[in-house]
């Protein structure tokens, strides 16, 4: 785990509602299977730019974001970086060393201030043993994780940038396309490096699909998708 400051570690003094009740896989417990686990729970706090952990470091905590987000990417032997996925306060990182002893094969890294919880494998062992239910909301976490991984695999090698720009665009507006506003939650460079491309080609292409009038550019980061159908089928 990457070195922190003194003042940056301290037992978790967070309740429940700030943390752990927050997550799928915690919330579905009485307020006393809450309070029994955050005995367990430590929490840290890292500035914007910091590293939560590096490719290489052991995995043997639970990483649940508490405040601000954290970046999940990895670096190509090149030293190319690719963007694997943005977690927000609720969403946790390091479920697999739960299971077996292994090496972080990612960085994560603060986008902004940001707080999170931890728990170590042997404490969370411990809960899986009391609470069944824990163990298969992770597994359905891991599960949707397989499947965006896989999904986003196919899209490099199948669709175009300006494919893959179109499909992420309507990922945003949700499974019910209740609107068709949508706000960026990335940069433009994490956007790139997400879509395997380049910042340049990303407000290149935004203007394309504008120009042909599939979305309309609102400000910097919102978006009104004008033809959805359209932008699935470039």
């Amino acid at each position: 785990m990457t070195k922190q400051t003194d003042e940056n570690q301290h037992t978790c003094g967070l309740s429940h509602q700030g943390c752990v009740s927050m997550v799928p896989i915690f919330n579905q417990l009485d307020t006393d299977h809450l309070d029994e686990i955050m005995k367990v729970v430590d929490s840290k706090s890292f500035k914007k730019g910091e590293l939560v952990y590096r490719a290489g470091e052991l995995s043997d905590v639970l990483t649940i974001v508490n405040k601000g987000s954290l970046r999940i990417y990895r670096l190509s032997e090149s030293g190319k970086e690719q963007l694997v996925r943005v977690l927000n306060p609720g969403e946790f990182t390091g479920e697999l060393a739960l299971f077996n002893e292994a090496v972080h094969e990612n960085y994560a890294e603060a986008m902004a201030s940001t707080s999170v919880c931890q728990i170590t494998r042997s404490s969370l062992q411990k809960l899986l043993i009391s609470y069944p239910s824990i163990a298969i909301k992770i597994l359905q976490e891991l599960s949707a994780r397989v499947n965006q991984s896989e999904q986003q695999a196919a899209r490099f090698t199948t669709e175009s940038t300006e494919q893959r720009l179109a499909s992420y665009l309507v990922d945003l507006m949700g499974p019910d396309n209740r609107s068709d506003m949508v706000t960026l939650p990335l940069s433009k460079k994490n956007l790139a490096s997400y879509i395997g491309t380049t910042p340049e080609t990303v407000s290149r292409k935004l203007k394309e699909l504008e120009e042909m009038q599939l979305i309309k550019r609102i400000s910097s980061s919102k978006i009104r998708i004008l033809d959805k159908d359209k932008l699935l089928f470039l």
